[in-house]
C-alpha cells in the first residue's frame, strides 16, 4: 500500500445467513481526504463501517489501515491505532457535562506513563483549557457546563464529532452527520470537518443528504447490494448510469 493511501479494503465480504450484506467490496481512501460513501437504503454501508471498526468480523477479505493489516484486530486496538467513528444514533454520555464528554476522550488520548509524575492540578487545568478552546471553535463554549443531554440534537452531533477528534485519530468514520440537522448547524458541521481535514485528519462519510455529501467530498464511493459499483469525483458520480439505476431503478 502506497504511503498516500490510509485505508485499503480488498474483497471484503460479510453474510448473515443467506443475505450477503457486503459482497467482495474493494476501494481505497487517500490520506488527508474526505471520501463519501453512498448507496440506496440497505446497500450495506453501516455493515461496512462495522467491519472497519471491528464490531463485526468479515467472512473474507482484508482491511489495511496505515499500512497494517487490521482485519482481525479488536475495536479498541483499531481506536488506539488511529481509527475512530461517530454513530448515526448519538452515543454521548448524556449525564456528563459537555466539557466532561470531551475530557474523557482527551484524557484517554493524553494519558501516558509520564503523566503520573506531572502535577495533576496543572494537568487538569491544561486539559480543561484545551477542551474549552475546542468548544469555542464551534460556539459551544458557553454550554460547557450543561449536561450533554440538554443540548439540541444538532449540537449533540457536533459534540460527538469533536469528541472523536479529541482522541487525535488519523481517520474518522462519520455515520450520517447531516441527518436531522438544520441548515445553520449543518454549516457549522461542514466548517468543523474542513478545519479538521486541514489539520491532517482523514474522513470517510456515510450520508443520504446528496447536497451535503457532494459538496463536502473529493471522492465518492457508491455501493449497492454490498459491492462498490462506482468510484469517482462528485461530478462523475452524478452522471454515472450505474448509480442512477441503483437509486432510481431504471437504466439511463
Amino acid at each position: 500500500m502506497t504511503h498516500d493511501i490510509i485505508l485499503s479494503i480488498q474483497n471484503l465480504h460479510k453474510a448473515f445467513g443467506g443475505l450477503n450484506a457486503v459482497q467482495d467490496c474493494s476501494f481505497t481512501v487517500r490520506r488527508n481526504s474526505i471520501t463519501g460513501l453512498i448507496g440506496p437504503n440497505g446497500a450495506g454501508k453501516t455493515t461496512l463501517f462495522s467491519l472497519l471498526t471491528g464490531l463485526l468480523k468479515p467472512d473474507r477479505g482484508t482491511i489495511h489501515f496505515n499500512g497494517r493489516d487490521i482485519t482481525r484486530w479488536p475495536t479498541h486496538r483499531r481506536v488506539a491505532a488511529g481509527l475512530t467513528q461517530t454513530f448515526q444514533a448519538i452515543r454521548l454520555f448524556p449525564e456528563l457535562t459537555v466539557l466532561d464528554n470531551l475530557l474523557v476522550a482527551l484524557k484517554d488520548n493524553k494519558q501516558g506513563l509520564h503523566h503520573i509524575f506531572l502535577n495533576q492540578k496543572k494537568l487538569q487545568k491544561r486539559l480543561t483549557s484545551e477542551v474549552t478552546e475546542m468548544l469555542r471553535s464551534v460556539q459551544l463554549h458557553e454550554k460547557a457546563h450543561l449536561l450533554a443531554g440538554e443540548l439540541s440534537y444538532g449540537q449533540q452531533k457536533l459534540l460527538e464529532i469533536l469528541r472523536a477528534a479529541a482522541l487525535n485519530p488519523d481517520m474518522i468514520l462519520l455515520d450520517e452527520p447531516a441527518a436531522g440537522v438544520n441548515r445553520t448547524m449543518l454549516h457549522t458541521i461542514i466548517t468543523l470537518i474542513q478545519k479538521l481535514k486541514k489539520e491532517g485528519k482523514t474522513f470517510l462519510v456515510i450520508e443520504h443528504d446528496m447536497g451535503f455529501i457532494m459538496g463536502l467530498s473529493e471522492k465518492i464511493v457508491v455501493i449497492d447490494y454490498g459491492k462498490e459499483i462506482a468510484v469517482g469525483t462528485p461530478k462523475e458520480i452524478q452522471k454515472d448510469p450505474k448509480v442512477l439505476e441503483a437509486y432510481l431503478g431504471a437504466k439511463f
